[in-house]
């Protein structure tokens, strides 16, 4: 399977990555310790599902972590993301790795890695923001 984008947690934000990158024809990998949170995902996802603990090397490489062109990582905590990023980034040597944190105190923590973060509350102040100035959603 080439191009492989492995997706770390599947709540909303991982559900709707997984969702968009397999209606755009991407070998999508998801992994969630909650099998449940698979009900997230759309009935035309094609991808592969895998229960288990992200944090379990045993779990990542039976994810094809070793040769997945990116992983996303969306679980709900900071610290399980940083190890993750840090995993993937460092032991795995994944090429991209984008990583959710609430906390924007973290992004000290991957500077000069091929770690890019997320941080759900800029993106929703940047909507808010462009709501309020009469751009999109107004």
């Amino acid at each position: 399977m080439k191009n492989k984008i492995l997706i770390i947690g599947c709540g909303r934000l991982g559900a709707s990555i997984a969702n968009h990158e397999n209606e755009l024809g991407g070998n999508v990998i998801v992994v969630d310790e909650d099998e449940r949170s698979f009900d997230r995902l759309d009935d035309s996802y094609s991808g592969y599902k895998i229960a288990g603990d992200a944090t379990d090397q045993t779990v990542l490489e039976n994810a094809y972590v070793k040769t997945a062109s990116e992983v996303i990582i969306t679980t709900g905590d900071d610290n399980i993301n940083l190890f993750l990023a840090h995993l993937c980034s460092k032991i795995y040597q994944v090429p991209q790795v984008y990583v959710r944190f609430n906390d924007p105190e973290k992004s000290l923590l991957i500077l000069g890695m091929n770690v890019h973060a997320i941080y759900p509350f800029e993106l929703s102040l940047n909507k808010f923001t462009a709501m309020e100035n009469g751009g999109e959603g107004k």
